[in-house]
C-alpha cells in the first residue's frame, strides 16, 4: 500500500501545473487582508508571480510588470504572491519602492505548490494565464528566458497570446457566379 501511495505522490509531483492545464485556483489576502481570488480575473489574461521581495529578478521584473499594466490596462490581470519569510513589512516596502499598482498577495505554500509542485525552485516563476483559465505559458528566471523578466519578453508573449485566442476569421465567402454572357 506504502508503495501504491509512493507512486501516486510521485506522479502529481511530476505534473507540475504546465500549458494547456487549467490554472489551478487560489483566493489569497492583500496586506489589507481583501481576498484577491484568480476567478475574479475570469474574462482576461493574467499574469501570476511567484516572488520575493529580496529576490533582483523579482524587482526587475516588478519593472516589466509596470510596463505590462500600462499598456493594457485592466484588459490583463496581474497578481504577485509573496511567501514566507516575507511580511507584509517587506511587502509594503517593496510595493513602494517599486510603485507597484498591481496585488501583491501573501501564501503560505499552498497556491504556490500548487503551480510549481517542486520542494525548491528559484524565485520569480511566472505564469501567463488565457482569458479561459488555461495556462499558456510558464517561466522560470535563466538566460534563456531574460527578456521575459528583464526587457519586452513578457509584452511579446502577451501580444502572442491574444494572437492565440483569437477564433480564426470565417472563410470569405464566394463572389456570386455571374450568368454567362448569351450566345449569339
Amino acid at each position: 500500500m506504502r508503495f501504491l501511495l509512493a507512486i501516486i505522490l510521485s506522479a502529481i509531483a511530476l505534473s507540475a501545473a504546465e500549458p494547456g492545464q487549467r490554472a489551478p485556483g487560489f483566493a489569497l489576502p492583500d496586506s489589507k487582508l481583501d481576498v484577491v481570488d484568480l476567478y475574479d480575473f475570469h474574462g482576461k489574461p493574467v499574469i501570476v508571480e511567484f516572488m520575493k521581495t529580496d529576490c533582483p529578478h523579482c524587482a526587475a521584473f516588478a519593472s516589466v510588470l509596470q510596463k505590462v499594466h500600462q499598456k493594457y490596462g485592466d484588459r490583463v490581470g496581474i497578481i504577485s504572491i509573496a511567501n514566507p519569510p516575507d511580511t507584509t513589512a517587506t511587502v509594503a516596502k517593496y510595493v513602494q519602492g517599486h510603485g507597484i499598482d498591481y496585488p501583491v498577495v501573501f501564501d503560505m505554500g499552498q497556491a504556490t505548490y500548487s503551480y510549481v509542485r517542486k520542494q525548491s525552485f528559484e524565485l520569480p516563476q511566472v505564469y501567463l494565464i488565457d482569458a479561459n483559465g488555461i495556462i499558456f505559458n510558464h517561466y522560470g528566471y535563466s538566460l534563456l528566458t531574460k527578456n521575459i523578466f528583464e526587457g519586452d519578453g513578457m509584452l511579446n508573449e502577451i501580444e502572442r497570446l491574444y494572437v492565440a485566442s483569437k477564433p480564426a476569421a470565417p472563410p470569405a465567402k464566394a463572389a456570386p457566379k455571374q450568368a454567362a454572357p448569351p450566345k449569339k
